[in-house]
């Protein structure tokens, strides 16, 4: 049960997000276009969660891996976890506002 919802909201062990951003990674944003447009993280891509199954072919070939945001964390982790299951080096970094922090690091 625990396993459950550390998954679902988060928790345990995070990402060495330090050699993960060493990569360049790909920054998906997973909310609506509206959400996107009142604010993102720059240079990110708009794919919202219902349109991810179309571009997994796209994100298979990158060989970066994916960072997912939302608002809050919940989408950006079903987006994550889609993408690894489909074999694509995904995390989920949470609400935008945190990766564009960490990204300006």
């Amino acid at each position: 049960m625990m396993n459950l919802l550390k998954r679902i909201f988060g928790g345990g062990e995070q990402p060495n997000w330090e050699e993960i951003l060493e990569k360049k990674p790909k920054i998906i944003d997973v909310r609506t276009p509206g959400e996107f447009k009142r604010g993102h993280v720059k240079g990110s891509v708009n794919i919202p969660l219902s349109d991810l199954g179309a571009h997994i072919g796209k994100l298979r070939k990158t060989d970066k891996p994916v960072i997912t945001c939302c608002a809050s964390g919940n989408r950006s982790g079903a987006a994550a976890r889609k993408l690894e299951a489909l074999g694509v080096e995904a995390y989920n970094g949470g609400p935008w506002q945190r990766v564009a922090q960490m990204v300006k690091k």
